[in-house]
């Protein structure tokens, strides 16, 4: 969906620049990349309309946003789409019926608070950019856009790439003992898809070990203060195991995130 807002997200980092998608062709970019990432790489599997228009695409897709990074030297439109990350607010979850998470995990503890959320999926980035100042810069976007909405949490699903918990059993288990949510806003795997999450005993973890099993994406929600919710689900089609990430965007402590915030206001100061 468009923006009400002139470009809330607008940042340039060298060759690199964020913002939202403003027409119909670079969500198309979006969805390409995202099968080529998802279906080509990785393990992920198809539908036959998938497979034939070569973009990953579900019915949640028109009532997001769409972050896009862009490489400048190579244009400024859908050709330039190097990462892509899409995000959902209230109102958009209330014109499509729900979040997409709901369909994995009970948030029902999250979606009682009052303010803003905001959820966070379909992460990607093409393979000659897969840095940390693309990550940096992906962050930032989401930073600028977190601002300008108000949005208090920030939450989603994040994925182990893999479908057999037990090879998973050291990430899985370093989560569940180190970040596990607090009671009051912690969502749970469904009933019907839970997998414990506490596979070894905290003893027996060498937290290093553990992190470097971790996908960056989740390591970035962790410095980001991030907690995971009880229990894992099996994504078949994306041949992963997820867990629900939550960040409390005003208890974030990474002094990056501070600087972003800093960087943010500033800007809407420089506005008013």
């Amino acid at each position: 969906m468009l923006e009400e807002l002139v470009r809330p997200v607008d940042v340039t980092a060298g060759s690199l620049t964020i913002r939202l998608a403003e027409t119909e062709r670079e969500i198309l970019a979006a969805q390409n990349l995202r099968y080529n990432i998802f279906y080509n790489e990785m393990s992920a599997r198809p539908t036959e309309e998938m497979r034939a228009a070569e973009r990953d695409f579900d019915s949640f897709d028109p009532f997001c946003d769409h972050l896009l990074v862009f490489d400048n030297e190579c244009g400024s439109g859908p050709d330039a789409v190097v990462g892509t990350y899409r995000v959902m607010r209230r109102a958009g979850a209330a014109a499509r019926g729900q979040f997409y998470s709901i369909d994995e995990f009970d948030i029902g503890k999250l979606l009682d608070f009052p303010g803003e959320v905001l959820e966070l999926g379909r992460s990607c980035i093409s393979m000659d950019y897969r840095r940390g100042s693309t990550m940096q810069l992906l962050w930032r976007g989401i930073a600028q856009y977190v601002f300008a909405y108000d949005v208090k949490y920030m939450f989603g699903c994040a994925s182990l790439e893999g479908t057999d918990p037990t090879d998973l059993k050291l990430p899985l288990s370093y989560l569940y003992h180190n970040h596990l949510a607090d009671p009051e806003i912690c969502p749970r795997a469904l009933p019907e898809r839970y997998v414990s999450m506490d596979l070894l005993p905290a003893q027996d973890l060498d937290p290093r070990q553990a992190l470097r099993t971790l996908p960056p994406l989740i390591k970035g929600y962790l410095r980001l203060g991030g907690v995971i919710g009880d229990g894992a689900v099996v994504d078949e089609q994306f041949g992963t195991t997820d867990v629900c990430v939550i960040v409390e965007t005003s208890n974030v402590t990474d002094k990056y995130y501070n600087h972003y915030r800093r960087e943010a206001e500033g800007a809407a100061d420089q506005v008013n």
